[in-house]
């Protein structure tokens, strides 16, 4: 009994043992981040920046009430001003930046400098200097600025293609004015695709960031910059998990173009595209979903000029695959304006190549559709449930299209979808073949030729933008 007692009690002591073990080494696997804090922790500068606001120059109680007004005089003798309410004031906000090259290069966000007045810069030994933007581009919201000062620290950078899901990262800046504060996490995810960034495949990550981190570096684990940080996802306006940055590729190519001519050239072919589905896939005959679906082409532009079809599927771009439809603006973007590219396009089940000479992006102009409708030339709904109207001349000339037709009402009992009233059905796609819709008489024909149960697709205009609807099924009528 003795003896058995022994072995039990040995037994578990080597158990013991090894599990201490196991958790020692698994603490030796944990990264240890003292010596990149150290070392390139002086090379991240804390940015202030000061605006001057107008404030209202008239009087709260009578809203509009100028001091050019002639009754100014009056109330101004007679009225008391709100109190409190400065005539002028100074606004102030926070950023972080990171230093390029020793001669006083920092990179940093744009919306950090954004119709600043005054850019302060301080280093980590207490130094401040007084900065001057060199340019900003707001599309990826890079900013290079520049402080007279020799010698400094600058940065390493890295390459952020070789970064892996999962690697640890290390984000250094001044979140709410808490200078060279050092917060780390993981790269989540690579390549994020955001609302109305379209040239920036953004590294999502969840070191710590908020509201003072913008314009800092993010660091990998030899210490090199893979990116800036730019964003965060929060319902708090803090720290919620998730966290972008913008490549330091992309932030390098942008600062080069700033430092040489201070602006951003970018390349465009003149198209409105969007994702393509499983079932897109299968209504345009394609294996498997993927490229840039096609949904408009801006007449005269660069996409026309080289024979680019509503309904075509951009698969390559100079050489380049696109996987995915936000893959294109990156693409496009990154081409210099005036070169040549080929395209490959998927268009009626076969493969096609087309030359575009690439132009160059404009300022944004949007213009509006008034909504104007014609009175509805059939009243009875078809298939779809649809009851339509054909444009007049002048609808089609404020709209700037050739045919359509306008969505009148959606009666109840049809296949509604994702169509609404004011809707204009430019095109119908089925099995491969894109369309287009001139008449209520032929729309409805090419309906009664597409079986009930099949999936096909619409063209369709909504204000400024066209899109490609998924339609599955509709009635026997």
């Amino acid at each position: 009994m003795i003896i058995r007692l022994f072995k039990l009690k040995l037994f578990l002591s080597l158990v013991l043992a090894l599990v201490t073990l196991n958790v020692a080494a698994q603490g030796r696997e944990l990264p240890d981040f003292t010596d990149l804090a150290e070392k390139y922790g002086p090379t991240v500068v804390n940015i202030s920046t000061t605006q001057t606001m107008r404030g209202s120059r008239s009087f709260p109680q009578f809203p509009g009430l100028d001091e050019d007004d002639p009754a100014f005089e009056f109330f101004k003798r007679f009225v008391p001003r709100h109190p409190g309410i400065p005539r002028d004031f100074q606004s102030q906000s926070l950023g972080s930046g990171f230093v390029i090259s020793a001669d006083g290069y920092i990179l940093t966000n744009a919306h950090v400098v954004d119709s600043a007045d005054e850019i302060s810069v301080k280093l980590t030994d207490k130094r401040e200097f007084k900065a001057k933007v060199i340019g900003a581009d707001k599309r990826t919201d890079v900013a290079l600025i520049k402080i007279e000062a020799s010698g400094l620290p600058a940065v390493r950078f890295g390459d952020p293609n070789k970064l892996r899901v999962g690697e640890w990262v290390v984000a250094i800046g001044s979140p709410f004015g808490f200078e060279s504060s050092v917060t780390a996490g993981i790269v989540s995810a690579k390549g994020r695709a955001l609302p109305q960034e379209n040239f920036v495949p953004f590294i999502q990550t969840d070191a710590a960031i908020n509201p003072g981190n913008s314009g800092g570096p993010l660091f990998n684990m030899k210490g090199e910059v893979v990116g800036i940080n730019s964003q965060i996802y929060s319902r708090t306006g803090g720290y919620m998990g998730v966290a972008f940055a913008i490549p330091i590729d992309v932030a390098m190519d942008v600062q080069n173009q700033l430092r040489a001519t201070g602006r951003v050239s970018r390349g465009r072919i003149g198209v409105v595209i969007q994702e393509l589905t499983k079932e897109l896939a299968e209504s345009f005959g394609l294996p498997k979903p993927g490229g840039a679906l096609v949904s408009a082409v801006e007449k005269e532009s660069p996409a026309d000029k080289a024979g680019v079809e509503v309904g075509d599927v951009i698969l390559k771009f100079d050489g380049k695959a696109v996987n995915a439809s936000n893959d294109l603006p990156r693409i496009v973007g990154a081409t210099k304006p005036g070169s040549k590219a080929s395209l490959q396009v998927w268009r009626k089940g076969n493969t096609r190549d087309l030359t575009v000479t690439v132009g160059e992006i404009p300022e944004e102009k949007m213009a509006r559709q008034d909504g104007k409708r014609a009175k509805p030339t059939e009243t009875a709904a078809n298939r779809l449930g649809l009851i339509l109207s054909e444009l007049t001349a002048e609808q089609k000339r404020e709209l700037k299209i050739a045919n359509g037709l306008l969505i009148e009402d959606i009666r109840a009992n049809g296949n509604q979808a994702d169509l609404r009233p004011g809707d204009i059905i430019l095109a119908i796609a089925y099995k491969g073949i894109n369309t287009e819709v001139k008449t209520v008489e032929q729309f409805n024909k090419l309906l009664s030729q597409i079986d009930k149960s099949a999936t096909f697709t619409l063209l369709v205009k909504r204000e400024e933008q066209q899109t490609y609807i998924i339609l599955k099924g509709m009635s026997d009528k």
